[in-house]
């Protein structure tokens, strides 16, 4: 376990453990549970889960909300020395507002294979027209975050065919209803 660069008596692991309850948060919600949080020097200035659909927000990422929260709390947008902990490797949008922030340091637990822009799909990081540097740390809570992902959209799936398998029953009783009035005219 790599302990985090800073003076704090936390780790790594501890914030990420944090940001994993956010993504429960977001479960409990409907949405894709992915957390993040901002730290500067130890301590907690910034956190956020997905909103998307509850929010009617596309921008409404767990990495934007806890960055926006980050820049509200020290009052700038400038977040540098920060570090973000976030769940789930950042898409191309999230990859853009850390660099926009300076974030010092992205710690993600679990990649994103489809649209990941770390690694995955994308190393936007590693791009040289970019007048800043992030470091990146992963695989820290890997396999819960992607657990809970996996649940996550198992649990999406089997809901979506028990309301498809209802509408089709539904739909079939419907039908012979309608052959049974039929048949008394």
């Amino acid at each position: 376990m790599q302990a985090n660069t800073n003076n704090s008596a936390f780790t790594d692991q501890d914030f990420m453990a944090q940001a994993m309850h956010l993504a429960v948060q977001a479960a409990d919600i409907g949405e894709v549970p992915v957390g993040a949080l901002v730290v500067f020097d130890g301590q907690v200035i910034g956190q956020g889960f997905n909103q998307t659909i509850s929010a009617h927000d596309p921008c409404a990422h767990a990495e934007i909300m806890a960055l926006r929260q980050a820049a509200q709390a020290i009052g700038n947008y400038r977040l540098s020395g920060c570090d973000l902990y976030v769940t789930l490797e950042p898409c191309t949008m999230c990859v853009g507002a850390i660099i926009h922030a300076r974030i010092k340091r992205l710690v993600y637990a679990s990649t994103e294979p489809k649209a990941g822009a770390v690694v995955s799909q994308l190393q936007l990081f590693s791009l040289p027209h970019y007048n800043h540097i992030v470091q990146v740390e992963s695989g820290i809570m890997a396999d819960e975050s992607s657990a809970m992902l996996s649940n996550f959209f198992k649990q999406r799936r089997l809901a979506h065919k028990a309301n498809k398998d209802q509408k089709s029953a539904v739909a079939s009783s419907s039908s012979v209803i309608d052959q049974s009035i039929d048949a008394a005219l």
